[in-house]
């Protein structure tokens, strides 16, 4: 009988010969699992899961679940088995349930850590992944899932309407030298790293965590709340910390997201509420001491 692994690790070239398999079925994954997802370029599969059941302040900012509440995972057909990662965001009270289940159906969790300071509730952020069935991966995370109040279910045909980000999104893809995308009142970069990041030999897609995240939520007279992530490379994480705290951005969080992730990669997590370019250009500053991709 095999054994189903959640953990950050990706299967490595030892399946590559092997016959391939039909493509997994992925409607039948968001049904295991209890809420639907799409398939995202480079054929990844991947579930979101909002936590519009948490109402979380932080310093008098309404936090978005697209800013910094949006749990989620990944699939990605490997050939003759399926991979997923992802990240569990919870309240303090629902990590050891959910870490319970996970560990009685025998998978694994690879990070447990705050993205936040002050907030209000606090939260907790599981990062998690595992190799497999992707339906039976599914079923095994939606035993742990519901261990929380994390909403589940079918999206609704109407979606609630989302204000478009009241910031001059134009001035902030000049700026940052990328092209930003709004979602859920956020203006959002991904800024994937120059050179391909693996876990245990296999690529990682950038669908899967491995860009670096910049978000923006607008709070009013051209200010921004901004959040999100650094990937980086050990001799890029202090550059990075000076750059930001020289702009006014503190670090908040400094962690690993995978076990077996080649080269070595540290995530940095940031929070500031100011003027949203001069946060821009701050940011900029920091992408600076980053080995990004060109856009």
């Amino acid at each position: 009988m095999k054994r189903i692994t959640l953990t950050l690790t990706l299967v490595a070239g030892a399946f590559f010969g092997q016959a391939a398999s039909a493509a997994p079925d992925w409607a039948a994954v968001g049904r295991a699992l209890g809420k639907e997802g799409a398939v995202q370029p480079g054929g990844v599969y991947r579930v979101g899961m909002p936590r519009t059941d948490l109402k979380v302040t932080l310093d008098g900012v309404p936090i978005r679940p697209a800013l910094a509440l949006g749990s989620w995972l990944a699939f990605q057909d490997m050939g003759d088995h399926a991979m997923v990662m992802g990240d569990l965001v919870l309240t303090h009270e629902e990590v050891n349930p959910v870490m319970k289940v996970l560990v009685e159906n025998g998978l694994e969790v690879t990070a447990l850590h705050n993205h936040l300071l002050r907030s209000s509730p606090a939260t907790m952020y599981m990062h998690v992944g595992g190799h497999g069935d992707p339906v039976k991966l599914a079923a095994a995370l939606q035993k742990a899932i519901t261990q929380s109040k994390t909403p589940m279910g079918a999206a609704s045909t109407v979606a609630p309407a989302t204000p478009a980000p009241a910031i001059d999104t134009a001035g902030l893809d000049r700026t940052l030298g990328y092209k930003g995308k709004a979602t859920g009142g956020i203006y959002q970069f991904s800024v994937p790293r120059a050179e391909p990041v693996r876990e245990a030999g296999a690529v990682v897609p950038e669908a899967m965590g491995s860009a670096t995240v910049i978000n923006f939520q607008p709070t009013g007279g051209g200010k921004a709340a901004i959040t999100g992530d650094f990937v980086l490379t050990s001799d890029e994480v202090n550059p990075v910390i000076r750059a930001l705290r020289a702009n006014g951005i503190e670090v908040t969080a400094l962690h690993n997201h995978m076990l077996d992730d080649e080269p070595r990669l540290f995530f940095m997590h940031f929070w500031a509420n100011d003027d949203a370019l001069m946060l821009g250009r701050g940011l900029r500053s920091a992408l600076d001491h980053v080995k990004a991709a060109k856009p």
